[in-house]
């Protein structure tokens, strides 16, 4: 089977695999991957699918109202573990994004109702920082929807590529703009100024960069 370029060892091609790219409507999920995207900032998706377990039990499986909670004792715990990324800011973030998460399913019934209506990065990020959600630029935002499969970046010749009604029909608004097929996959894909974490692992791995 043809898969994208990046998805050439593990972790990366059982994720590939499993979970990129698939719409995905669960709430808790949707909260892992938005703080997951946020933990990757600076450093490669390899290296978070790695220490995903050790953010899972950290987190408490990523339940946006026990995170919520969070104070400062909790912090302090973060910054201890070692199987996760010790970067205060990207914990308080977290902590932060999660009262912003809820705030947003009172809002709409659910976080995945909001986060359907987008099909374009910067309007989604623009509003998701209106919100009070840290961590949400453009580049994390586009990696979370490719993630979650509101956005499929698929490569033309993958076999995991959703068929084109698909891919165009799942999220919309009137803010949003819409593109061609071709237009898709140049301007969006992965040699966009909005490269999603696997697409940067991949140029990583092309060009023999990848650690």
């Amino acid at each position: 089977m043809k898969r994208c370029a990046w998805a050439s060892r593990e972790p990366l091609l059982s994720y590939h695999d499993k979970e990129w790219g698939r719409p995905l409507h669960d709430e808790r999920r949707l909260f892992e991957f938005l703080v997951l995207e946020g933990a990757q900032a600076g450093l490669s998706w390899e290296t978070i699918l790695r220490k995903r377990p050790a953010y899972r039990k950290a987190f408490e499986r990523f339940a946006p109202k026990t995170v919520a909670r969070y104070g400062t004792r909790d912090v302090a715990r973060l910054m201890k573990d070692a199987g996760i990324v010790r970067n205060r800011a990207k914990i308080e973030a977290a902590i932060q994004n999660a009262s912003a998460f809820l705030a947003t399913q009172k809002e709409f019934g659910s976080f995945d109702t909001y986060v359907w209506k987008f099909a374009d990065p910067l309007v989604m990020s623009k509003d998701l920082k209106k919100r009070g959600f840290r961590f949400v630029g453009p580049t994390i935002v586009e990696s979370f929807m490719e993630a979650t499969g509101i956005l499929d970046h698929h490569e033309k010749t993958c076999d995991w590529r959703r068929p084109s009604r698909a891919r165009s029909g799942s999220a919309a608004t009137s803010e949003s703009h819409t593109t061609s097929d071709n237009e898709s996959e140049h301007t969006k894909g992965p040699r966009s100024s909005w490269v999603g974490s696997a697409a940067r692992d991949a140029r990583r791995v092309v060009r023999g960069r990848s650690s």
